[in-house]
């Protein structure tokens, strides 16, 4: 069994038979949390994310809305025109031109920023996979989680409350968990105590959980489904239970046989992850900018170790080390090296994230990261650095990729800057040469006083209602 974290009292002796525990982590308003990330005097205020509300825009729709957005009548997927007509924007509003609404009915409108929300995904994310051995991301903002062998049913709600409570100390959103046996009871659980809640369903309280809920909360019904099994007259969760399953079958072929058997709580799903992850990263903020140097350093050491950790946990190879420093006000500077070919080397994880953090050891920090990339996952034996020494194994290893070079030395931090092999990035882009340097801006931390823009522009509209 992986060595992961496990909370204290629990063991080690796990029944074989022993039902599943089952996680669904699903972020509340992810995109409305974000944008409070970065302009924190938008907590506590109605938020809409989406497009089209600016001058001259006639078409548009809302991606999400936060809980106070809601309260207007605001709703993910509804035409811009509608969110506007229950709650004006803000930025618009002219109390002398407008005798209908008073400034506390009104809201802030921000564009979709799906680069933005990615990159505080994969910081959820990073915490997910070190909580559990088996991670299944089915969205942007939720994923499945089992971890049986990580916690026991007596003290589950404690784990998830684990869970939360990091994800809102490390990142700043909160998320809501389900516990239950199955993926789908936990789906349906999730959603029960929104937002930041917590709620379980033990093993044998499945079927009494799901008996009274309508139909429109089983998972996988939407509002045509549900208005054709109001139709044969199919209340509930549990009508469906009861019911003949033929039926059910005629009218939705083998669907029908499936929220059957969900509505009884029957669901031999397990948790699986959908594909190999690109990377690995860990981040840590400290509570204030940091000037002397020995704790930055001591800092990347720890995130180096983790990520590093990881890897071996997960038999992966790497060929692109990186870190991530974050300086006042909120500038994100990365740097990456690549590696001529992918290795397994733990300390040269932690030499070469020292190095390229050099250049800021004399800056004020806010927060650093250590990440690997260009992942490979070993089907046999592993790969060590001593087969490439040099920045010519990685051509040699085109026509002889088993072949070692003859020099015993392992190669050093100068000779991977030489190297001009191509990084791809966890986001996708393309980077050319062995070294690569990134600085951007980044959101203020959930706790900074600091108020800065959203960037101005449109990369896609996303809603939890795209995705299964």
């Amino acid at each position: 069994m992986p060595d992961g974290s496990r909370l204290p009292g629990i063991g080690d002796d796990r029944a074989d038979d022993e039902e599943r525990i089952v996680l669904h982590v699903d972020a509340d308003c992810f995109y409305a949390s974000c944008e409070r990330l970065r302009e924190p005097d938008l907590e506590g205020e109605p938020v809409v994310v989406g497009m089209g509300y600016e001058s001259g825009e006639t078409t548009g729709a809302v991606a999400t809305a936060s809980y106070e957005a809601r309260a207007h009548g605001v709703e993910s997927a509804q035409a811009i025109s509608t969110a506007l007509e229950r709650l004006p924007r803000r930025a618009d509003y002219d109390p002398d031109a407008d005798s209908e609404h008073t400034r506390e009915e009104t809201g802030h409108y921000r564009p979709v920023d799906m680069d933005y929300y990615e990159s505080i995904a994969e910081e959820v994310r990073t915490i997910l996979h070190d909580c559990a051995d088996v991670v299944r991301e089915v969205s942007i903002d939720e994923a499945y989680l089992d971890v049986t062998d990580r916690t026991a049913w007596e003290v589950a709600d404690g784990f998830a409350r684990h869970v939360t409570d990091r994800i809102q100390r490390e990142v700043g959103v909160t998320v809501s968990i389900g516990v239950a046996p199955t993926m789908s009871a936990a789906k349906i659980a999730s959603d029960f105590d929104k937002p930041n809640g917590i709620t379980v369903v033990r093993p044998g309280d499945v079927r009494d959980f799901l008996d009274p809920l309508e139909v429109e909360l089983l998972h996988g019904v939407g509002p045509v489904t549900a208005r054709e099994l109001r139709g044969m007259g199919l209340e509930t969760a549990g009508d469906v239970a009861a019911t003949d399953p033929e039926p059910l079958v005629d009218a939705f072929g083998e669907r029908g046989r499936e929220l059957y058997d969900r509505a009884r709580g029957d669901d031999d799903r397990r948790v699986e992850p959908k594909g190999e992850p690109k990377s690995f990263s860990r981040e840590s903020a400290f509570a204030s900018p940091v000037d002397e140097p020995e704790p930055k350093r001591d800092q990347i050491r720890t995130l180096a170790e983790a990520v590093a950790d990881r890897a071996q946990r997960e038999d992966a190879l790497y060929r692109t080390i990186g870190v991530k420093a974050v300086t006042p006000p909120y500038d994100v500077h990365t740097r990456e090296n690549s590696l001529p070919g992918p290795v397994d080397e733990p300390d040269l994880v932690e030499e070469l994230a020292l190095e390229l953090f050099e250049e800021f050891e004399s800056e004020p920090v806010r927060k650093l990261g250590v990440r690997i990339a260009n992942l490979e996952f070993a089907a046999g034996d592993q790969t060590s650095l001593e087969g490439w020494d040099s920045p010519v194994a990685e051509a040699d290893a085109s026509s002889s990729p088993s072949s070692p070079s003859s020099s015993s030395s392992s190669p050093t931090l100068s000779s991977f800057s030489a190297s001009n092999s191509t990084v791809e990035s966890a986001d996708s882009d393309v980077r050319t040469g062995a070294e690569s340097t990134t600085d951007e801006r980044e959101p203020p931390d959930a706790d900074a006083q600091t108020e800065t823009h959203p960037r101005e522009h449109v990369d896609g509209q996303t809603s939890l209602e795209d995705f299964p």
